[in-house]
């Protein structure tokens, strides 16, 4: 590989000194329009690109926001990201989208790597819930805003959704479909997420005078489609069999559907289904999926902007605010079983 092009360089095939050089990329009107062209003509000759790196860290401010989600696979990040990456696009920043693959080694790694190189602050979804990898990163003094998660303290903000609320309009829903037994397939139970959900559901059976017991509970290793097939697997071992089933997300209820259509199971017409976060992919299912919707760019959007707000100019004057967007209930043909004709 070819040596870097260093502004020294630059400087001597100019003939100029490296102060005039670093005038002509920062502050081209200090400098005489004959000197500064040549300058500029031999950047493009030599191909030079500035340190930006390093120029942020001598001014002590990046302009790279990290944003740190559980699973990039899922498209709600996607959303998420989109959303962030428009708000910060606007203030002149960029943003770093990372992976932590559900892994609290990942994530701690991704942390110390935002770390080292001083980014201007992170948009994180948690996937250690005690917090000792953020404590650990607190000490860094770099701004975070927590994303699809409560701040169980009040020292940082955090957008999510009101998922109790949520799991409540989806148990809601097939209550008023006849439904008096319900499966709740989760993710890991130790995500906020998934037991928020669990609790809306369970609100809406207290609601409707129903036991607890109505409610048979599978949680999954993960909350991705493969999970959701072998949930579904479980689901058609459960004696005797609920019918509807409620998926704390999309992908594991996209994976419920394929293992009741291979088991020759019919949905709705035998079990009713509904997933969350109204994915793109719900509506575009064998079956349309009906999904609790997350405001899912919304939430990337306004996370950004809280921490843009909180490392800018009127950073003296930021507020550590808790942002909780609502749910929507997205009905589709997966919990309307088909009426026989005449």
């Amino acid at each position: 590989m070819g040596r870097t092009v260093g502004i020294k360089d630059v400087a001597r095939q100019a003939g100029v000194s490296v102060g005039t050089v670093s005038n002509v990329i920062n502050r081209p009107e200090m400098v005489a329009e004959t000197t500064r062209d040549r300058v500029q003509a031999v950047i493009e000759r030599l191909g030079y690109v500035r340190q930006e790196s390093a120029r942020q860290l001598r001014a002590g401010r990046s302009r790279i926001i990290a944003l740190l989600v559980l699973d990039m696979a899922n498209p709600f990040f996607v959303e998420v990201a989109r959303g962030a990456e428009r708000a910060a696009r606007e203030a002149g920043l960029g943003v770093m989208v990372c992976n932590s693959a559900q892994s609290l080694e990942e994530e701690a790694d991704y942390l110390g790597l935002f770390a080292e190189h001083r980014v201007r602050g992170v948009l994180v979804t948690p996937a250690d819930v005690t917090g000792t990898n953020l404590e650990g990163f607190r000490r860094h003094d770099i701004p975070f805003v927590f994303v699809d998660r409560e701040v169980p303290s009040g020292d940082a903000c955090s957008v999510s959704v009101d998922d109790v609320e949520g799991g409540t309009l989806a148990g809601r829903h097939l209550i008023a479909q006849g439904h008096r037994s319900v499966v709740y397939v989760s993710g890991p139970m130790q995500l906020p997420q998934c037991q928020d959900r669990r609790a809306g559901l369970l609100a809406a059976f207290a609601e409707e005078g129903l036991p607890a017991e109505a409610m048979v509970h599978i949680e999954a290793e993960r909350l991705d489609v493969a999970s959701g097939r072998d949930a579904g697997a479980r689901l058609l071992g459960v004696s005797p069999r609920p019918t509807a089933v409620f998926c704390a997300n999309d992908l594991l209820a996209l994976g419920v559907l394929q293992a009741l259509f291979a088991a020759g199971v019919s949905v709705p017409g035998e079990v009713a289904l509904v997933g969350y976060d109204d994915i793109e992919f719900a509506a575009a299912a064998a079956v349309p999926l009906t999904s609790v919707r997350q405001p899912a760019f919304r939430m990337g959007r306004a996370a950004a902007e809280l921490l843009i707000e909180e490392t800018g100019e009127e950073a003296d004057g930021h507020q550590h605010r808790r942002i909780v967007l609502q749910p929507e209930l997205v009905v589709r043909d997966s919990t309307f079983a088909p009426r026989p004709a005449g």
